[in-house]
């Protein structure tokens, strides 16, 4: 979303509308009749095309037909939808993991494992986790927030690969029990791990829900016994409403890419 007041180039404007013209067309229209469709002067379209192709943004398949090109390519691999939740959280989650005075983070699920992807606050450092670490979903409040969240089939072809190895004397690694453990968690939007995953650290996990009710993400707050006291309903509260914030800015952001679309 642009500052109020800034201009815009309408050049590059116009390019980016005829990239994505070019690439939602489904009926192999020349150039011509997608200019057309946009308004668009015809040998400004065609210049365009050719730049965009000659950069690798756009390639011509077979005859007139134009598809991704090498260069647009490589950069939708750099974007998926969880790197666009952790840019709408980065702010919110700094704010929070001062205000608590904890380790705040946000996380993912990649192939049955979480993935840290943001990590804030004091003494971020004395914690073991690190960005772009992953590790087992059953033992941590992100990741049992994500397994409760999978869809049933998903979710229980997880639990089938119990039972889990125990990091802690608290781990829970009977199958049974963890499924138990996340039809609560789903029911009441918050996981805990009580030393679950090391000796001394505590957890409190909520879900960042998506505009469509899918749940790719989680938010926890993490102290060690050297920390004063268990977290406390106040404290989840304001992790839930750093959540609640986290969902808005990615609405939003959604809203003004469906916006920026236009009909």
């Amino acid at each position: 979303m642009r500052t109020p007041g800034t201009p815009t180039i309408n050049a590059l404007s116009r390019s980016l509308q005829m990239l994505e013209a070019v690439l939602v067309d489904r009926e192999g229209r020349s150039v011509a009749a997608i200019a057309a469709s946009l308004d668009m002067p015809i040998a400004t379209a065609h210049r365009q095309v050719a730049t965009l192709v000659a950069d690798g943004f756009l390639a011509r398949i077979s005859g007139r037909q134009l598809g991704p090109g090498a260069r647009l390519l490589r950069l939708l691999e750099l974007i998926d939808e969880k790197q666009i939740i952790a840019a709408a959280a980065v702010g919110k989650l700094s704010r929070l993991a001062n205000k608590l005075d904890c380790v705040v983070q946000l996380g993912t699920l990649e192939n049955e494992m979480v993935t840290y992807r943001l990590k804030t606050g004091p003494r971020a450092d004395d914690l073991f986790t690190q960005v772009g670490l992953q590790l087992e979903a059953y033992c941590t409040g992100i990741g049992k927030v994500l397994l409760a969240y999978l869809p049933e089939a998903q979710r229980e072809a997880y639990l089938a690969t119990g039972p889990f190895p125990a990091l802690t004397d608290r781990t829970i690694t009977d199958p049974a029990q963890l499924r138990d453990e996340l039809v609560c968690i789903a029911s009441e939007r918050v996981a805990f791990d009580h030393e679950e995953t090391a000796e001394g650290l505590s957890c409190v996990a909520v879900p960042v829900v998506m505009p469509d009710g899918r749940v790719l993400a989680a938010i926890s707050a993490s102290r060690n016994s050297s920390s004063p006291g268990p977290f406390n309903l106040k404290e989840l509260s304001q992790l839930m409403a750093t959540a609640r914030e986290i969902e808005v800015a990615i609405a939003l952001a959604k809203a003004n890419e469906g916006g920026s679309k236009g009909p």
